[in-house]
């Protein structure tokens, strides 16, 4: 007769230890395996409040792909642009809050209240903050022929010549205006502002020696810095810009309580359930972590935002849109 083998002790604690490390493997799964999805799992988009190829939509691009993998559902981005985002802001505002429509917006989203009275929405009411994505610092740069090599000079050359040192911007109440606009405040100098129809004919004449001065973008403006076709002389954030170290900030250049950032949010429409919105920052938190999306965003001269846990991107929007309601009431800044 054949004897069967007896099982061994060794041999028990191994299938134990195989069963407990498939039961802590589940535990470790990432929620989204278990979770219910996110209406049924329909596709997630994106509404992103300018066009292709800008900002808003690089950010986009570069966070929908780790969107779409922590929440286990297609997450896909569709570009509304027109009106400064406006557009894209009535369509989400509209949409039924169930989470499946979101707005990526720019920093303009916290600017419009103050610059467009009637907005066909109210941004305090129609939108639900879930995250801050990233913030970028702008850098004023100068014509290297403008003979300056600080802040502190341009400041007394305006001082000299008031209204007579120029700078461009893309457009009246734009970014860079307001970064003007702050810039005057802060240091108590007149300069005067061109307005253009765009970031690139604006950048394009400062390079050309037209306009002295412009509040530049860090990633569009880098490689002009880089060639010597532009002269950076401080940027915009409280600290120093990793693409530009040796660049000063505002602050090391001698012009206190100066900030100014371009960022993005994502807000869902008013009325989203509670679950869900926790479901969507924990996906948005997710992909942010990812090195590749944290890689992209610093290559572009950005950092993500600083508190991880986007708790605080509320308060974030709405300290933003105090500083532009202020600096726009007090300077007579309309819209053009």
């Amino acid at each position: 007769m054949t004897q069967k083998n007896p099982i061994s002790p060794s041999a028990t604690l191994s299938r134990r230890q195989v069963l407990m490390a498939s039961a802590a493997a589940a535990v470790a799964a990432p929620w989204h395996a278990t979770a219910a999805p996110i209406a049924g799992g329909k596709t997630i988009t994106l509404v992103v409040s300018y066009p292709a190829g800008g900002g808003a939509d690089l950010m986009a691009r570069i966070i929908a792909p780790r969107l779409g993998e922590a929440l286990g559902q297609s997450v896909v981005v569709d570009n509304k642009p027109g009106a400064s985002g406006q557009l894209a802001a009535s369509a989400v505002a509209r949409a039924t809050p169930d989470g499946t429509t979101l707005l990526l917006d720019a920093s303009s989203f916290a600017v419009n209240p103050s610059l467009y009275p009637k907005l066909p929405y109210d941004s305090n009411k129609a939108f639900v903050p879930l995250a801050v994505l990233a913030t970028f610092p702008n850098v004023l740069v100068c014509h290297p022929g403008f003979g300056v090599n600080s802040v502190k000079e341009v400041i007394a050359r305006a001082k000299a010549k008031p209204d007579e040192v120029a700078y461009a911007s893309s457009g009246n109440g734009s970014a860079q205006h307001l970064a003007g606009a702050l810039f005057e405040e802060r240091t108590g100098v007149r300069l005067s502002h061109i307005p253009y129809r765009g970031g690139g004919p604006a950048m394009n004449d400062v390079m050309g020696g037209q306009v002295p001065l412009f509040f530049a973008n860090v990633a569009s403006s880098l490689g002009h810095i880089q060639s010597g076709k532009l002269k950076a002389l401080a940027v915009t954030a409280p600290v120093r810009a990793r693409s530009l170290p040796d660049v000063p900030t505002m602050a090391e250049a001698g012009v206190p309580n100066y900030e100014v950032l371009e960022w993005n949010p994502v807000l869902a429409p008013a009325g989203i359930a509670a679950d869900v919105r926790t479901r969507l920052v924990d996906g948005i938190r997710k992909a942010l972590a990812d090195s590749e999306v944290l890689g992209r965003i610093r290559a572009l001269g950005g950092d993500v935002f600083a508190d991880a846990s986007q708790a605080s991107a509320g308060k974030f929007i709405q300290a933003q849109q105090a500083q532009w309601a202020k600096v726009i009431r007090e300077r007579k800044i309309v819209a053009g």
